[in-house]
């Protein structure tokens, strides 16, 4: 993968909160640097600015931070 493209996280459940997605995704380390990120409005949710870290992101949505982009989707093999 090279900067440009957008890193793919799959989820098994209907969604996630942001600030679960972050450290999912290794963008963040805990979830104090994860409320201090989207506290501080330096996270993007489908290109608007999030500052709730619990916040529902769901498959088809992107996130932005800190330049990489993540695009949630499905995880197929949870399909019933």
């Amino acid at each position: 993968m090279t900067d440009n493209e957008p890193a793919v996280i799959s989820l098994r459940d209907e969604s996630i909160r942001l600030g679960q997605l972050l450290k999912l995704a290794s963008l963040v380390e805990d979830g104090v640097e994860a409320k201090s990120v989207i506290e501080d409005g330096h996270v993007l949710v489908n290109g608007e600015v999030e500052t709730r870290r619990g916040r529902q992101v769901r498959p088809g949505d992107t996130v932005d931070v800190a330049g990489q982009r993540i695009v949630v989707a499905a995880d197929s093999d949870a399909a019933e």
